[in-house]
C-alpha cells in the first residue's frame, strides 16, 4: 500500500485527489494538508466524502510529511514548493507538484511570467514534465514530477502529433481556449461570483497568460525549435471543463503518391493515430465530430477532433477535457474504473475508433506494475 500525502487537500484540485485516491486500491492517504482548516475534519469541508474519508486536516509541514509518505502531492499556489523543497525531502519521498514551480526549464522565463523569485532552481533540471502521453518513461523514474497545467494539457495534446510530424507550421499556431470557473481555484474572487460570470463570456490574460511559455516550451521540443504561439483563454459560465480550438497553417509535404502538397485528412488522422492510437485516455473523434466539454465531464479523457479548411490550407484542431480532473486524475490512474469518467457522446464510433479499442483492449491485462510510480505513470 502506497502512503500518500496531499498538501492543499481542501482546494479544488486537492479535493479531487482525495476523492479519487480514497477509492484507489493501492493508495492510502495519510495526510490531508490544509493551512486554512487545521484540526477540522475533512468531511466538514467536503460533505460528499462523509463516511468515506476519516481524518482531520493537518498543516503543511513538508519535512515531517516526507518521513511519513511515499509520495506527496502539492496542490498549492506557485512558489510554495519552491520555497520549502530540499534535497533531504526529495531523498525521503517522491513529489508531484501541481503548481508551475518546476514546469518551465528556464528559471528566468518562470520568474518573468509569474513575477516571483524561484527559491530552489537547482531542482528544475531533474523535474519531469508529467504529461504521460509524451513523457511516460521519464515519469516512472522521476522523484519530482511537474504536473502540467489544465490549459496546457489540452493545448499541447491537441496539437502535439501534427507539430511532431511536421504537418503544420508551429509558428502560425493560434490557441483559443475556454474554461469553466473552477480553473481559477476555490478562493473567493469578485470576478468569479455568480452574478459576474452567469450569462457572460470574457477573454482574460490576453497575450499575458502564464500558461503561454509552458505551451511554447513543450511544443518547441516537439518541433525541435523555439516557437511562439498566440494563446487567449476565456472564462465561460460553467463549473468545469476546457475546450481548446487551435488553428495552424498546413505545411507542404511529400504525399503518398510522391508529389508535394498539403496533408490530406487521412494523413492528419494517421498522425493522431500514430501517437494516440493506443492511449487509453485520449479519444479521437470521428471525422466531422467536434468535441464538447459535457462529453468529458468528470472523466480522464481528452477528446480530440480536427477539420481541414481546404480554402485557407489551415487545420482547425479541437480538444476538450475536464480541467479539475487533469490535475487530480489523468496523470495518476492506471486504468479507467467502472462508473468513473464514462460519460460519452451517444453516437456510433467509426471503424478507426473500433479498431483502436480492439488494440487497447487486447493488451496484456495481467502485467504487474511495479514501483512507486506504477499508479501514476501508466494508463
Amino acid at each position: 500500500m502506497i502512503k500518500v500525502g496531499i498538501i492543499g487537500a481542501t482546494g479544488y484540485a486537492g479535493a479531487e485527489l482525495v476523492r479519487l485516491l480514497s477509492g484507489h486500491p493501492g493508495a492510502e492517504i495519510v495526510w490531508y494538508g490544509s493551512r486554512s482548516y487545521v484540526d477540522q475534519n475533512f468531511t466538514d469541508i467536503y460533505r460528499n466524502m462523509f463516511a468515506i474519508v476519516e481524518g482531520k486536516c493537518l498543516d503543511d509541514n513538508l519535512p515531517k510529511l516526507a518521513r511519513e509518505a511515499d509520495v506527496i502531492f502539492t496542490a498549492t499556489p506557485q512558489g510554495y514548493l519552491a520555497s520549502v523543497l530540499t534535497e533531504e525531502i526529495l531523498s525521503q519521498t517522491k513529489i508531484v507538484d501541481l503548481s508551475a514551480d518546476y514546469r518551465i526549464k528556464d528559471v528566468h522565463i518562470y520568474e518573468k511570467w509569474y513575477g516571483i523569485e524561484h527559491k530552489s532552481p537547482q531542482f528544475i533540471p531533474e523535474a519531469v514534465y508529467g504529461l504521460c502521453e509524451i513523457n511516460r518513461e521519464q515519469v516512472k523514474k522521476a522523484r519530482l514530477v511537474a504536473n502540467p497545467g489544465c490549459y496546457t494539457t489540452c493545448s499541447i495534446l491537441t496539437a502535439y502529433p501534427l507539430v511532431k510530424e511536421g504537418l503544420i507550421d508551429p509558428q502560425t499556431l493560434i490557441i483559443d481556449a475556454k474554461s469553466g470557473t473552477s480553473g481559477a481555484g476555490r478562493g473567493a474572487k469578485v470576478a468569479n461570483l455568480f452574478c459576474e460570470v452567469n450569462e457572460n463570456i470574457k477573454a482574460y490574460g490576453v497575450a499575458t497568460h502564464r500558461h503561454t511559455p509552458e505551451i511554447e516550451e513543450q511544443l518547441g521540443y516537439a518541433a525541435d525549435q523555439e516557437i511562439t504561439v498566440s494563446f487567449t483563454p476565456h472564462l465561460v459560465p460553467m463549473n468545469r471543463g476546457i475546450l481548446a480550438t487551435e488553428y495552424a497553417s498546413l505545411k507542404k509535404v511529400t504525399l503518398p503518391d510522391g508529389s508535394v502538397g498539403y496533408p490530406s485528412t487521412e494523413m492528419v488522422r494517421a498522425a493522431y493515430e500514430k501517437y494516440y492510437g493506443d492511449e487509453t485516455f485520449i479519444r479521437l473523434m470521428d471525422p466531422g465530430v467536434c468535441p464538447e466539454t459535457r462529453w468529458v465531464e468528470g472523466s480522464n479523457f481528452v477528446d480530440i477532433g480536427f477539420v481541414i479548411d481546404e480554402r485557407t490550407h489551415r487545420v482547425v484542431m479541437m480538444g476538450a477535457l475536464d480541467n479539475r480532473k487533469v490535475f487530480a486524475w489523468r496523470r495518476y490512474s492506471p486504468k479507467p474504473r467502472p462508473g468513473i469518467g464514462t460519460k460519452q457522446p451517444e453516437r456510433e464510433r467509426g471503424e478507426a475508433e473500433r479498431e483502436r479499442r480492439k488494440r487497447r483492449d487486447g493488451r496484456e491485462k495481467t502485467e504487474k506494475r511495479k514501483g512507486i510510480w506504477s499508479f501514476i505513470s501508466e494508463p
